[in-house]
């Protein structure tokens, strides 16, 4: 069985990226477009990793990270943050949030599929 995926992402061409760059790579992908339904689904899916956009609408990527490490059933869920916010900082920010993992954008897809590995071991 494929090693299921939740990315969290309001940019269709984002997803429409990382859909492509998974599906190539042999990853199942389940898709939120927001912070409530990202939390939904790792709630109700248990996915095995979480690519978690910061900039969202409604709750953010930090705090949706947050909500999932505070809960004992989804805490060992790893996640990479995937964000546009890459100033200086926000790589120590998003760990901060709880996140296991930073990928600035625009990201190098092998960058990515290296972090996803790393962290799937």
């Amino acid at each position: 069985m494929s090693k299921r995926i939740l990315l969290v992402e309001d940019q269709e061409d984002a997803r429409r990226i990382v859909r492509d760059l998974l599906a190539a790579n042999g990853f199942a992908l389940l898709e939120a477009q927001t912070g409530e339904e990202g939390l939904k689904l790792a709630q109700t899916e248990r996915p095995d990793l979480i690519l978690m956009d910061i900039q969202l609408p409604g709750i953010d990527g930090y705090e949706v990270t947050r909500l999932i490490k505070a809960d004992p059933a989804l805490r060992h869920i790893p996640i990479i943050a995937v964000t546009s916010y890459a100033l200086s900082g926000d790589d120590q920010r998003a760990a901060a949030a709880g996140c296991d993992g930073y990928v600035a954008k625009p990201f190098s897809p092998r960058v990515l599929m290296a972090r996803i590995r790393e962290l799937l071991k």
